[in-house]
C-alpha cells in the first residue's frame, strides 16, 4: 500500500483503521468512507468492499461483484473477484461454505474471549 502526496494525520489514521481492520483488532469499525477512500489497487478495494460492506452477512461473489460496481463504478471479471475471495480464505479473513458452483462467503468475526477464571477464595 502506498500514502500518495503529503503524509497528514488523516492519512495516517485512515491507515491504521486499514490495519485494525485486516488484523481483526478494531475497537470500533472505521466508516465506509474512510476504508474505501484508502484502497489503492483492485485487490485492496475489493477486500476493502467485503469487509466494510458485506460483514455480518453471507454472500456470493456475484454481491461483491455488484457492491465493487456500485462503490467504484467498475465491474471486475467474475473469475477476479472469485480469485480474490479465494486470497482472502487463505488469509483468515473469510469463510466459504457450499460447493464449487455455488459458495457462499462470510467474513470471519474475531474469536471472542472465553470466560475468565476467577480466584478462588
Amino acid at each position: 500500500m502506498t500514502v500518495e502526496g503529503q503524509i497528514t494525520r488523516e492519512k495516517v489514521s485512515q491507515l491504521l483503521d486499514y490495519v485494525e481492520l485486516m488484523a481483526g483488532t478494531a475497537g470500533g469499525s472505521p466508516s465506509d468512507r474512510n476504508l474505501l477512500s484508502i484502497a489503492r489497487n483492485k485487490f485492496d478495494r475489493l477486500t476493502a468492499v467485503v469487509l466494510g460492506r458485506l460483514s455480518g452477512r453471507i454472500f456470493s461473489s456475484k454481491d461483491v461483484q455488484r457492491e465493487y460496481e456500485t462503490v467504484y463504478n467498475d465491474c471486475p471479471a467474475l473469475s477476479t473477484v472469485s480469485t480474490y475471495l479465494s486470497r482472502l480464505v487463505d488469509k483468515g479473513l473469510v469463510t466459504r461454505s457450499g460447493s464449487s458452483n455455488e459458495w457462499r462467503y462470510a467474513v470471519r468475526q474475531p474469536a471472542s474471549p472465553g470466560p475468565v477464571a476467577q480466584p478462588s477464595a
